[in-house]
């Protein structure tokens, strides 16, 4: 019989659980490089952002308003080593 009236062959089986898997690897491995790419746009925009900040309170500030850009940074490091 066929697989249209009840019954797979083996063979018929093998193939289908073959190309399950594989698309199953394809798909993990998509999604890993979608988060990937979100994570390294992520700490680039904090890097972005936490540099400029970080230059400005070092020429004009000190003390407790110095931590805002070191906690950017410190994110955006956490963020780039946590992607890795």
């Amino acid at each position: 019989m066929d697989v249209l009236h009840g019954e797979a062959k083996p063979r018929q089986l093998v193939h289908g659980l073959a190309l399950f898997i594989w698309l199953v690897v394809k798909t993990f491995g998509l999604f890993l490089g979608l988060a990937w790419g979100t994570a390294k746009i992520i700490g680039c925009l904090l890097m972005v952002l936490a540099l400029p900040v970080l230059l400005i309170c070092l020429l004009f500030a000190g003390g407790v308003v110095l931590l805002l850009p070191v906690a950017l940074v410190g994110a955006a490091f956490w963020v780039l080593k946590a992607a890795l």
